[in-house]
Protein backbone atom coordinates (compact mmCIF):
# COMPACT_ATOMS: atom_id res chain seq x y z
CA UNK A 1 0.00 0.00 0.00
CA UNK A 2 0.97 3.52 -0.37
CA UNK A 3 0.86 6.05 1.91
CA UNK A 4 -2.75 6.67 1.15
CA UNK A 5 -3.36 3.09 2.43
CA UNK A 6 -4.23 2.28 -1.73
CA UNK A 7 -3.12 -0.71 -3.03
CA UNK A 8 -0.27 -0.42 -5.36
CA UNK A 9 -0.18 -1.98 -8.85
CA UNK A 10 1.45 -4.80 -9.63
CA UNK A 11 4.59 -4.68 -11.55
CA UNK A 12 4.11 -5.10 -14.92
CA UNK A 13 7.46 -5.63 -17.22
CA UNK A 14 6.54 -5.07 -21.13
CA UNK A 15 8.68 -6.83 -23.49
CA UNK A 16 8.63 -5.82 -27.31
CA UNK A 17 9.20 -8.72 -29.32
CA UNK A 18 10.80 -7.88 -32.87
CA UNK A 19 11.65 -10.76 -35.24
CA UNK A 20 12.83 -10.82 -38.83
CA UNK A 21 9.76 -11.85 -40.78
CA UNK A 22 10.78 -15.13 -41.45
CA UNK A 23 9.61 -18.64 -40.91
CA UNK A 24 13.12 -19.70 -39.06
CA UNK A 25 13.44 -16.41 -36.72
CA UNK A 26 9.57 -16.21 -35.84
CA UNK A 27 9.21 -19.62 -34.11
CA UNK A 28 12.40 -19.47 -31.65
CA UNK A 29 11.40 -16.12 -31.07
CA UNK A 30 7.86 -16.82 -30.05
CA UNK A 31 8.86 -20.01 -28.67
CA UNK A 32 11.33 -17.61 -26.30
CA UNK A 33 8.57 -15.41 -25.74
CA UNK A 34 6.66 -18.54 -24.42
CA UNK A 35 9.59 -19.69 -21.82
CA UNK A 36 9.89 -16.19 -20.74
CA UNK A 37 5.70 -16.04 -20.03
CA UNK A 38 5.78 -19.25 -17.91
CA UNK A 39 8.46 -18.17 -15.90
CA UNK A 40 7.16 -14.84 -14.71
CA UNK A 41 3.32 -13.91 -15.02
CA UNK A 42 4.20 -10.27 -14.53
CA UNK A 43 5.44 -10.16 -17.69
CA UNK A 44 3.75 -8.80 -20.55
CA UNK A 45 5.22 -9.00 -24.12
CA UNK A 46 4.02 -7.66 -27.41
CA UNK A 47 5.11 -9.80 -30.20
CA UNK A 48 5.25 -7.81 -33.44
CA UNK A 49 4.81 -9.32 -36.88
CA UNK A 50 3.14 -8.18 -40.30
CA UNK A 51 -0.17 -8.56 -41.56
CA UNK A 52 0.98 -11.27 -43.70
CA UNK A 53 2.50 -12.62 -40.72
CA UNK A 54 -0.66 -12.39 -38.49
CA UNK A 55 -2.54 -14.21 -40.78
CA UNK A 56 -0.33 -17.52 -40.79
CA UNK A 57 0.11 -17.43 -37.08
CA UNK A 58 -2.39 -15.59 -35.46
CA UNK A 59 -5.28 -18.50 -34.46
CA UNK A 60 -2.49 -20.22 -32.82
CA UNK A 61 -2.61 -20.98 -29.11
CA UNK A 62 -0.46 -19.21 -27.21
CA UNK A 63 -0.47 -17.58 -23.24
CA UNK A 64 -2.39 -14.59 -22.56
CA UNK A 65 0.01 -12.69 -21.26
CA UNK A 66 1.49 -12.67 -25.46
CA UNK A 67 -0.56 -10.36 -27.48
CA UNK A 68 0.29 -9.17 -31.49
CA UNK A 69 1.41 -6.28 -32.42
CA UNK A 70 0.69 -5.75 -36.33
CA UNK A 71 2.58 -3.63 -38.92
CA UNK A 72 2.06 -3.49 -42.55
CA UNK A 73 4.24 -6.12 -44.68
CA UNK A 74 6.89 -6.05 -46.43
CA UNK A 75 7.86 -7.94 -49.71
CA UNK A 76 4.78 -10.93 -49.21
CA UNK A 77 5.29 -14.36 -50.44
CA UNK A 78 7.49 -16.98 -49.06
CA UNK A 79 7.75 -18.14 -52.25
CA UNK A 80 8.61 -15.42 -54.11
CA UNK A 81 10.99 -14.24 -51.00
CA UNK A 82 12.77 -17.44 -51.72
CA UNK A 83 13.71 -16.29 -55.33
CA UNK A 84 13.83 -12.73 -54.07
CA UNK A 85 16.04 -12.50 -51.00
CA UNK A 86 18.49 -9.57 -51.26
CA UNK A 87 15.65 -7.38 -52.06
CA UNK A 88 13.10 -8.63 -49.29
CA UNK A 89 16.25 -8.41 -46.84
CA UNK A 90 16.61 -4.63 -48.05
CA UNK A 91 12.80 -4.27 -47.72
CA UNK A 92 13.29 -5.33 -43.80
CA UNK A 93 15.83 -3.53 -43.29
CA UNK A 94 14.34 0.23 -44.65
CA UNK A 95 10.66 -0.15 -44.69
CA UNK A 96 9.98 -2.11 -41.32
CA UNK A 97 11.81 0.70 -38.41
CA UNK A 98 9.19 3.59 -38.93
CA UNK A 99 5.70 1.23 -38.76
CA UNK A 100 7.93 -0.24 -35.62
CA UNK A 101 9.10 2.99 -33.74
CA UNK A 102 5.53 4.43 -34.31
CA UNK A 103 3.75 1.13 -32.52
CA UNK A 104 6.29 1.34 -30.18
CA UNK A 105 4.95 5.06 -29.42
CA UNK A 106 1.38 3.45 -29.01
CA UNK A 107 2.01 0.77 -26.52
CA UNK A 108 0.79 0.55 -22.98
CA UNK A 109 2.47 0.36 -20.55
CA UNK A 110 5.67 1.44 -21.79
CA UNK A 111 8.00 -1.01 -23.24
CA UNK A 112 10.40 -1.67 -20.33
CA UNK A 113 12.94 -4.32 -23.14
CA UNK A 114 13.15 -5.10 -26.38
CA UNK A 115 14.52 -8.58 -27.82
CA UNK A 116 15.38 -8.04 -31.72
CA UNK A 117 16.56 -10.54 -34.18
CA UNK A 118 20.28 -10.11 -34.83
CA UNK A 119 19.18 -9.35 -38.40
CA UNK A 120 17.52 -6.07 -37.77
CA UNK A 121 20.15 -3.77 -36.65
CA UNK A 122 17.48 -0.89 -36.67
CA UNK A 123 16.39 -2.13 -33.73
CA UNK A 124 19.31 -1.77 -31.73
CA UNK A 125 19.77 1.66 -32.85
CA UNK A 126 15.92 2.40 -32.01
CA UNK A 127 16.10 1.32 -28.80
CA UNK A 128 19.30 3.26 -27.50
CA UNK A 129 17.00 6.45 -28.68
CA UNK A 130 14.83 5.84 -26.45
CA UNK A 131 16.78 4.63 -23.91
CA UNK A 132 15.20 1.13 -23.87
CA UNK A 133 17.37 -1.78 -23.17
CA UNK A 134 17.52 -4.25 -25.70
CA UNK A 135 18.74 -8.00 -26.32
CA UNK A 136 19.66 -9.50 -29.41
CA UNK A 137 18.39 -12.37 -30.08
CA UNK A 138 20.51 -14.70 -32.92
CA UNK A 139 18.51 -17.64 -34.00
CA UNK A 140 21.37 -19.51 -35.89
CA UNK A 141 24.02 -21.66 -34.17
CA UNK A 142 26.94 -20.11 -32.14
CA UNK A 143 29.65 -21.36 -34.91
CA UNK A 144 27.70 -19.03 -37.52
CA UNK A 145 27.76 -16.31 -35.68
CA UNK A 146 31.74 -17.10 -34.29
CA UNK A 147 32.41 -17.63 -37.86
CA UNK A 148 31.00 -14.20 -38.87
CA UNK A 149 32.30 -12.55 -35.32
CA UNK A 150 35.69 -13.61 -36.94
CA UNK A 151 35.74 -13.30 -40.49
CA UNK A 152 38.85 -11.20 -40.72
CA UNK A 153 40.92 -14.57 -39.74
CA UNK A 154 39.93 -16.06 -42.68
CA UNK A 155 40.83 -13.47 -44.85
CA UNK A 156 44.24 -13.04 -43.41
CA UNK A 157 44.85 -16.71 -43.59
CA UNK A 158 43.77 -16.50 -47.44
CA UNK A 159 40.50 -18.29 -46.88
CA UNK A 160 38.36 -15.63 -48.56
CA UNK A 161 37.58 -14.98 -51.43
CA UNK A 162 38.53 -18.41 -52.31
CA UNK A 163 37.95 -21.19 -55.21
CA UNK A 164 36.05 -23.77 -53.66
CA UNK A 165 36.88 -26.11 -56.37
CA UNK A 166 40.54 -26.10 -55.83
CA UNK A 167 40.68 -25.37 -52.32
CA UNK A 168 37.33 -26.17 -50.63
CA UNK A 169 38.80 -29.28 -48.58
CA UNK A 170 41.31 -27.16 -47.17
CA UNK A 171 41.01 -27.09 -43.32
CA UNK A 172 40.01 -24.18 -41.10
CA UNK A 173 41.68 -24.51 -37.71
CA UNK A 174 41.78 -21.30 -36.23
CA UNK A 175 38.54 -19.50 -35.50
CA UNK A 176 38.05 -19.30 -32.14
CA UNK A 177 35.78 -22.53 -30.23
CA UNK A 178 35.31 -24.15 -33.31
CA UNK A 179 36.78 -27.54 -34.80
CA UNK A 180 38.75 -28.19 -37.46
CA UNK A 181 36.66 -27.45 -40.69
CA UNK A 182 36.69 -27.89 -44.51
CA UNK A 183 35.88 -24.82 -46.40
CA UNK A 184 33.14 -26.35 -48.11
CA UNK A 185 31.40 -26.71 -44.66
CA UNK A 186 31.90 -22.82 -43.95
CA UNK A 187 28.64 -21.03 -44.42
CA UNK A 188 27.61 -21.29 -48.20
CA UNK A 189 28.07 -16.99 -48.17
CA UNK A 190 31.86 -17.62 -47.71
CA UNK A 191 32.56 -19.42 -51.47
CA UNK A 192 29.33 -18.86 -53.88
CA UNK A 193 25.65 -18.89 -53.00
CA UNK A 194 24.13 -16.25 -50.87
CA UNK A 195 27.62 -14.07 -51.20
CA UNK A 196 25.37 -11.39 -51.90
CA UNK A 197 23.72 -10.88 -48.81
CA UNK A 198 27.11 -11.44 -47.02
CA UNK A 199 27.50 -8.18 -45.89
CA UNK A 200 24.29 -7.68 -44.15
CA UNK A 201 25.73 -11.16 -41.60
CA UNK A 202 28.93 -8.24 -41.18
CA UNK A 203 27.06 -5.61 -40.44
CA UNK A 204 24.17 -7.69 -37.95
CA UNK A 205 27.49 -8.93 -36.07
CA UNK A 206 28.79 -5.21 -35.54
CA UNK A 207 25.21 -3.99 -34.51
CA UNK A 208 25.21 -6.29 -31.35
CA UNK A 209 27.78 -3.60 -30.09
CA UNK A 210 24.28 -1.89 -29.58
CA UNK A 211 22.73 -4.37 -27.38
CA UNK A 212 22.91 -4.66 -23.34
CA UNK A 213 22.28 -8.10 -23.74
CA UNK A 214 23.21 -11.65 -26.07
CA UNK A 215 20.69 -14.32 -26.71
CA UNK A 216 21.66 -17.87 -28.41
CA UNK A 217 19.25 -20.27 -29.37
CA UNK A 218 21.57 -22.95 -28.45
CA UNK A 219 21.86 -25.57 -25.99
CA UNK A 220 25.36 -24.96 -24.04
CA UNK A 221 26.73 -28.66 -24.26
CA UNK A 222 26.47 -28.70 -27.71
CA UNK A 223 28.46 -25.82 -27.95
CA UNK A 224 30.06 -25.28 -25.19
CA UNK A 225 33.64 -24.72 -27.09
CA UNK A 226 32.26 -21.84 -29.69
CA UNK A 227 30.30 -20.37 -26.88
CA UNK A 228 32.92 -19.68 -23.90
CA UNK A 229 35.27 -18.41 -27.29
CA UNK A 230 32.59 -15.63 -27.49
CA UNK A 231 32.15 -14.87 -23.57
CA UNK A 232 35.54 -14.86 -23.09
CA UNK A 233 36.09 -12.26 -25.80
CA UNK A 234 32.63 -10.10 -25.77
CA UNK A 235 32.06 -8.22 -23.06
CA UNK A 236 27.91 -7.88 -22.72
CA UNK A 237 26.03 -10.28 -21.12
CA UNK A 238 25.50 -13.77 -23.25
CA UNK A 239 22.67 -16.34 -22.45
CA UNK A 240 21.97 -19.71 -24.08
CA UNK A 241 18.69 -20.65 -23.93
CA UNK A 242 18.07 -23.19 -26.18
CA UNK A 243 16.83 -24.91 -27.94
CA UNK A 244 13.62 -22.73 -28.94
CA UNK A 245 11.36 -25.02 -29.81
CA UNK A 246 8.31 -25.96 -29.04
CA UNK A 247 8.50 -28.66 -26.62
CA UNK A 248 5.48 -27.41 -24.72
CA UNK A 249 3.09 -28.94 -27.38
CA UNK A 250 4.42 -32.63 -26.46
CA UNK A 251 2.89 -32.14 -22.81
CA UNK A 252 -0.52 -30.86 -25.05
CA UNK A 253 -3.16 -33.40 -25.69
CA UNK A 254 -3.43 -34.65 -29.64
CA UNK A 255 -3.91 -32.23 -32.09
CA UNK A 256 -6.66 -31.84 -33.65
CA UNK A 257 -6.99 -32.85 -37.29
CA UNK A 258 -8.85 -30.28 -39.50
CA UNK A 259 -11.12 -30.69 -42.17
CA UNK A 260 -9.48 -32.69 -45.33
CA UNK A 261 -5.98 -33.10 -43.54
CA UNK A 262 -4.55 -36.59 -43.75
CA UNK A 263 -4.37 -37.90 -40.00
CA UNK A 264 -0.69 -38.29 -40.38
CA UNK A 265 -0.32 -39.70 -36.94
CA UNK A 266 -2.63 -42.71 -37.11
CA UNK A 267 -0.20 -43.64 -40.25
CA UNK A 268 2.60 -43.19 -37.65
CA UNK A 269 1.25 -45.36 -35.53
CA UNK A 270 0.98 -48.43 -37.74
CA UNK A 271 4.60 -48.66 -38.67
CA UNK A 272 7.23 -50.98 -36.59
CA UNK A 273 9.57 -48.63 -34.50
CA UNK A 274 12.19 -46.49 -36.06
CA UNK A 275 11.21 -47.25 -39.28
CA UNK A 276 10.04 -44.28 -41.11
CA UNK A 277 12.17 -41.87 -42.66
CA UNK A 278 10.87 -38.22 -42.34
CA UNK A 279 11.59 -35.91 -45.11
CA UNK A 280 11.54 -32.51 -45.28
CA UNK A 281 13.74 -29.27 -47.25
CA UNK A 282 12.46 -26.29 -45.51
CA UNK A 283 10.33 -23.85 -45.97
CA UNK A 284 12.17 -21.12 -47.77
CA UNK A 285 15.07 -22.71 -49.93
CA UNK A 286 14.18 -25.71 -51.93
CA UNK A 287 16.38 -27.80 -54.04
CA UNK A 288 15.86 -27.80 -58.07
CA UNK A 289 13.23 -29.62 -59.62
CA UNK A 290 15.46 -31.81 -61.27
CA UNK A 291 16.75 -32.72 -58.04
CA UNK A 292 13.47 -33.28 -56.43
CA UNK A 293 12.47 -35.72 -58.98
CA UNK A 294 16.26 -37.73 -58.08
CA UNK A 295 14.33 -37.31 -54.32
CA UNK A 296 11.32 -38.52 -55.43
CA UNK A 297 11.71 -41.58 -57.52
CA UNK A 298 15.35 -42.38 -54.75
CA UNK A 299 12.24 -42.42 -52.06
CA UNK A 300 10.50 -44.61 -53.48
CA UNK A 301 13.39 -47.06 -54.81
CA UNK A 302 14.70 -47.27 -51.58
CA UNK A 303 11.86 -49.73 -50.15
CA UNK A 304 11.82 -47.48 -47.15
CA UNK A 305 8.58 -46.31 -45.31
CA UNK A 306 8.72 -41.89 -45.45
CA UNK A 307 6.32 -39.37 -44.34
CA UNK A 308 7.32 -36.76 -46.63
CA UNK A 309 6.31 -33.19 -46.71
CA UNK A 310 6.60 -31.51 -49.71
CA UNK A 311 4.23 -28.39 -49.33
CA UNK A 312 3.46 -26.93 -52.90
CA UNK A 313 5.30 -29.88 -54.68
CA UNK A 314 2.77 -32.26 -52.82
CA UNK A 315 0.60 -32.53 -55.85
CA UNK A 316 3.62 -33.41 -58.29
CA UNK A 317 5.18 -36.21 -56.53
CA UNK A 318 1.95 -38.11 -54.81
CA UNK A 319 1.84 -40.64 -58.39
CA UNK A 320 5.29 -41.20 -58.33
CA UNK A 321 6.00 -41.76 -54.84
CA UNK A 322 4.25 -45.95 -54.66
CA UNK A 323 2.57 -46.94 -51.30
CA UNK A 324 5.33 -47.08 -49.09
CA UNK A 325 5.16 -43.60 -47.78
CA UNK A 326 2.92 -40.40 -47.27
CA UNK A 327 3.37 -37.05 -48.63
CA UNK A 328 1.87 -34.08 -47.02
CA UNK A 329 1.94 -30.37 -47.50
CA UNK A 330 2.60 -29.43 -43.14
CA UNK A 331 2.88 -31.58 -40.09
CA UNK A 332 4.00 -31.46 -36.82
CA UNK A 333 7.20 -31.77 -36.99
CA UNK A 334 8.91 -31.81 -33.60
CA UNK A 335 5.77 -34.44 -32.94
CA UNK A 336 6.69 -36.35 -35.80
CA UNK A 337 10.24 -36.47 -35.10
CA UNK A 338 9.34 -37.87 -31.31
CA UNK A 339 7.36 -40.13 -32.52
CA UNK A 340 8.73 -43.69 -32.08
CA UNK A 341 8.09 -45.24 -35.51
CA UNK A 342 10.38 -42.46 -36.95
CA UNK A 343 14.13 -43.68 -36.89
CA UNK A 344 15.87 -40.74 -39.40
CA UNK A 345 15.21 -37.43 -41.12
CA UNK A 346 16.34 -36.19 -44.28
CA UNK A 347 16.67 -32.49 -43.65
CA UNK A 348 18.04 -29.05 -45.03
CA UNK A 349 19.88 -28.03 -41.88
CA UNK A 350 18.11 -25.06 -41.10
CA UNK A 351 19.11 -24.54 -37.26
CA UNK A 352 15.26 -24.72 -36.21
CA UNK A 353 15.21 -28.41 -37.81
CA UNK A 354 18.59 -29.09 -36.28
CA UNK A 355 17.72 -28.13 -32.44
CA UNK A 356 14.60 -30.33 -32.69
CA UNK A 357 15.97 -33.10 -33.94
CA UNK A 358 18.34 -33.40 -31.80
CA UNK A 359 15.72 -33.10 -29.27
CA UNK A 360 14.03 -35.85 -30.90
CA UNK A 361 17.01 -38.04 -30.29
CA UNK A 362 16.67 -39.31 -34.43
CA UNK A 363 19.67 -39.47 -36.92
CA UNK A 364 20.02 -37.19 -40.04
CA UNK A 365 20.60 -37.60 -43.60
CA UNK A 366 22.23 -33.80 -44.03
CA UNK A 367 21.05 -32.10 -47.22
CA UNK A 368 22.16 -28.25 -47.08
CA UNK A 369 21.10 -25.71 -49.34
CA UNK A 370 22.00 -22.56 -48.11
CA UNK A 371 23.91 -19.77 -45.82
CA UNK A 372 23.85 -21.43 -42.47
CA UNK A 373 22.72 -24.87 -43.73
CA UNK A 374 26.45 -26.55 -44.21
CA UNK A 375 27.73 -25.50 -41.28
CA UNK A 376 24.97 -27.41 -39.55
CA UNK A 377 25.30 -30.02 -41.48
CA UNK A 378 28.56 -30.43 -40.41
CA UNK A 379 28.10 -30.01 -36.45
CA UNK A 380 25.66 -32.95 -36.93
CA UNK A 381 27.68 -35.20 -39.12
CA UNK A 382 31.81 -34.36 -37.55
CA UNK A 383 30.54 -32.80 -34.26
CA UNK A 384 27.53 -34.75 -32.81
CA UNK A 385 28.22 -37.74 -35.02
CA UNK A 386 24.27 -38.66 -35.23
CA UNK A 387 24.11 -37.98 -39.13
CA UNK A 388 25.49 -38.65 -42.34
CA UNK A 389 25.96 -36.13 -45.31
CA UNK A 390 23.96 -37.23 -48.83
CA UNK A 391 26.66 -35.20 -50.39
CA UNK A 392 30.41 -34.75 -49.31
CA UNK A 393 32.24 -33.54 -52.70
CA UNK A 394 32.75 -30.21 -53.51
CA UNK A 395 30.51 -29.63 -56.45
CA UNK A 396 27.32 -28.13 -54.54
CA UNK A 397 25.10 -28.03 -57.94
CA UNK A 398 25.86 -31.94 -58.32
CA UNK A 399 22.85 -33.82 -59.04
CA UNK A 400 22.40 -37.00 -56.78
CA UNK A 401 20.52 -39.35 -58.64
CA UNK A 402 18.03 -41.23 -57.38
CA UNK A 403 20.21 -44.98 -57.78
CA UNK A 404 22.49 -42.95 -54.79
CA UNK A 405 19.67 -41.65 -52.89
CA UNK A 406 17.95 -45.20 -52.46
CA UNK A 407 21.15 -46.86 -51.97
CA UNK A 408 21.95 -44.52 -49.24
CA UNK A 409 18.59 -44.18 -47.72
CA UNK A 410 18.48 -48.23 -47.57
CA UNK A 411 22.08 -48.45 -45.75
CA UNK A 412 20.62 -45.30 -43.60
CA UNK A 413 17.46 -47.04 -42.26
CA UNK A 414 19.06 -50.28 -41.85
CA UNK A 415 18.10 -50.87 -37.85
CA UNK A 416 20.47 -54.31 -38.24
CA UNK A 417 23.51 -52.51 -39.36
CA UNK A 418 25.79 -51.52 -36.26
CA UNK A 419 26.88 -48.25 -37.47
CA UNK A 420 23.31 -47.13 -37.42
CA UNK A 421 22.78 -48.62 -33.94
CA UNK A 422 25.85 -46.77 -32.61
CA UNK A 423 24.56 -43.25 -34.74
CA UNK A 424 20.92 -43.99 -33.00
CA UNK A 425 22.71 -44.54 -29.98
CA UNK A 426 24.38 -41.10 -30.06
CA UNK A 427 21.47 -39.79 -31.47
CA UNK A 428 19.79 -40.93 -28.33
CA UNK A 429 22.94 -39.54 -25.83
CA UNK A 430 22.26 -35.80 -27.67
CA UNK A 431 18.32 -35.68 -26.89
CA UNK A 432 19.29 -36.55 -23.65
CA UNK A 433 21.49 -33.60 -23.31
CA UNK A 434 18.72 -30.95 -24.61
CA UNK A 435 16.10 -32.52 -22.44
CA UNK A 436 18.65 -32.14 -19.16
CA UNK A 437 19.15 -28.44 -20.30
CA UNK A 438 15.40 -27.55 -20.06
CA UNK A 439 14.80 -29.52 -16.87
CA UNK A 440 14.97 -27.36 -13.46
CA UNK A 441 18.51 -26.64 -12.59
CA UNK A 442 19.99 -27.09 -16.38
CA UNK A 443 22.02 -25.12 -18.56
CA UNK A 444 19.58 -23.07 -20.32
CA UNK A 445 16.83 -22.97 -17.89
CA UNK A 446 19.52 -21.05 -15.24
CA UNK A 447 20.28 -19.01 -18.45
CA UNK A 448 16.56 -17.91 -19.20
CA UNK A 449 15.94 -17.52 -15.56
CA UNK A 450 19.33 -15.12 -15.38
CA UNK A 451 18.10 -13.27 -18.16
CA UNK A 452 14.56 -12.67 -16.71
CA UNK A 453 16.32 -11.35 -13.12
CA UNK A 454 18.81 -9.12 -15.41
CA UNK A 455 16.32 -7.62 -17.65
CA UNK A 456 14.50 -6.83 -14.18
CA UNK A 457 17.30 -5.34 -12.38
CA UNK A 458 17.85 -3.10 -15.47
CA UNK A 459 14.46 -2.07 -15.04
CA UNK A 460 15.21 -0.97 -11.33
CA UNK A 461 18.26 0.96 -12.09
Amino acid sequence: MDHLGNLEPTTIFHVMALPFPGRGHINPMMNLCRSLASKNPDILITFVVTEEWLGLIGSEPKPDSISFGTIPNVLTSERARAGKFPAFFQEVLTKMEEPVEKLLGQLEPLVSTIIADTYLMWAFEMANRYNIPVASLWTMSVTVYSVFQHFDLLVQNGHFPIDLKERGEELVEYLPGISSTRIVDLPTCVYGHGRDILHRGFEAIAGVSKAQFLLFCSVYELESLAIDALKASNSLPIYHIGPTIPFFKLEQEEIAIGPGETNYFQWLDMQPKGSVLYVSQGSTHSASSAQLDEIAVGLRDSGVRYLWVARAETSLFKESLGDKGLIVPWCDQLRVLCHPSVGGFWSHCGWGSTSEVAFAGVPLLTFPLYWDQTPNSKLIVDDWKIGWRVKSGLDVNKLITRDEIAGLIKRFMDSESNEVKEMRRRAREVSEVCRRAIQKGGSSDTNINAFINDILQHQKQ
